[in-house]
C-alpha cells in the first residue's frame, strides 16, 4: 500500500510538473503559488520543488521555474502577480513599456485594486480607479492615465520628452488626456502645463545632446530647428530652413576617428557647395559654454536671414 501511495505521488508531481512548465512557458518562466496548486501540487509539493531547486523565490509566493534567471518579461509577470488579480503595468513602467521613455524604471511599478503591499524592487500603487487596457501581451494602463501617473514623479522636461514620443508613435489624444486631468490628482498640472508647451519636434531628437541643444533653443526664445532631417542627401542634427543654416553636434566619443572626421568634412563640403553653411558645437560648448553658443546661434541666424 505505501509503495502505490509512493508511486502515486510521483504520477502526480510528473503531471504537475508538465502543467507548470506549460504556464510557466507563457510566463517567462514564472508562476505563482496559486498556479501550482492548480496544477496539482500540494503544499509539500511545493516545499519538495523549492528544496530540490525547481522552484526559486522572486516576490512571496511567486516563483521562477527551474532556473532562477528571468528575462525582464518574467520580472513583469512576477510583480503583477504579487500585486494580485487584475493588476496593470502603471506610471514609469507602463510609460516604459508603451516606449515613451527609453530607460527601464530601476524598479517595477504596478496598480492594483488588491491590498498587496510594496516589495523590495516592485511598488503596488492603490487608486481608487483602476484603469486597463492590454499592449504587447500586458496589461497596461491606457496612455492618458499613464502619463498622468509618470507626470506626477518625473520633470517637466521628462513629461515633455514623453509627450513628444507619444505623438511621434501615433499614441496622443489629447481629448482624452484633458479627460485624465483631475483637480487634486497628482501629476495633472504638471501634465496640463507640459502640454501647453508640447513640441513634437522633441521626438525626432535621438540622443541626449539634441535634445538638450533644443532645450537651449527653446529657453533663448530661439525658433527650434528641425532636426535629423536630410539636406542635399545628407542627414543633419538641426536646420533652421529658411535661413539655411546646418548645425551639427559632436558628442564626446564621437567624430574622432579618421574616418569619421573625413566623412565629416565631405559632409561639410557637400552642404556649403549646395547652399547651407554648417557651424558645430561640441558637447562640451552646448553644456558649458551655454551664453557663447546662444549668441553664435542668434548672429548666424541674423546673418543669413533672407
Amino acid at each position: 500500500m505505501p509503495e502505490v501511495s509512493r508511486s502515486s505521488r510521483v504520477i502526480r508531481r510528473k503531471r504537475a510538473s508538465v502543467l507548470a512548465g506549460e504556464i510557466a512557458g507563457r510566463q517567462w518562466g514564472v508562476l505563482s503559488y496559486g498556479q501550482l496548486l492548480d496544477c496539482g501540487l500540494t503544499d509539500d509539493g511545493v516545499s519538495w520543488w523549492r528544496s530540490g531547486g525547481k522552484l526559486h523565490v522572486i516576490h512571496r509566493g511567486v516563483y521562477a521555474f527551474g532556473h532562477a534567471s528571468v528575462p525582464i518579461e518574467g520580472r513583469l509577470v512576477a510583480a503583477l502577480l504579487h500585486a494580485g488579480p487584475g493588476a496593470v503595468l502603471s506610471h514609469s513602467t507602463a510609460a516604459w513599456w508603451w516606449k515613451l521613455i527609453d530607460k527601464a524604471p530601476d524598479f517595477i511599478e504596478v496598480s492594483s485594486s488588491s491590498r498587496a503591499a510594496s516589495v523590495p524592487g516592485v511598488r503596488v500603487h492603490h487608486p481608487r480607479h483602476l484603469e486597463c487596457t492590454r499592449h504587447r501581451r500586458f496589461p497596461v494602463t491606457p496612455v492618458p492615465r499613464t502619463l498622468v501617473d509618470f507626470a506626477a514623479k518625473a520633470s517637466l522636461t521628462q513629461v515633455r520628452l514623453a509627450l513628444a514620443e507619444a505623438d511621434y508613435r501615433r499614441l496622443l489624444d489629447v481629448k482624452a488626456i484633458e479627460g485624465a486631468l483631475c483637480p487634486g490628482r497628482p501629476g495633472s498640472t504638471r501634465l496640463r502645463y507640459a502640454l501647453e508647451r508640447h513640441q513634437p519636434r522633441f521626438a525626432r531628437a535621438r540622443s541626449p545632446l539634441e535634445i538638450r541643444f533644443l532645450l537651449l533653443c527653446e529657453s533663448a526664445g530661439i525658433p527650434l530647428p528641425e532636426v535629423n532631417v536630410r539636406v542635399a542627401g545628407w542627414k543633419v542634427d538641426a536646420l533652421w530652413r529658411r535661413q539655411r543654416l546646418v548645425v551639427e553636434l559632436d558628442a564626446y566619443g564621437n567624430h574622432h576617428t579618421r574616418a569619421q572626421i573625413d566623412r565629416d568634412r565631405r559632409k561639410e563640403l557637400h552642404l556649403r557647395k549646395a547652399g547651407f553653411p554648417v557651424v558645430r558645437y561640441s558637447e562640451q560648448q552646448v553644456d558649458g559654454e551655454q551664453t557663447a553658443v546662444v549668441a553664435d546661434v542668434l548672429a548666424r541666424l541674423e546673418e543669413l536671414e533672407p
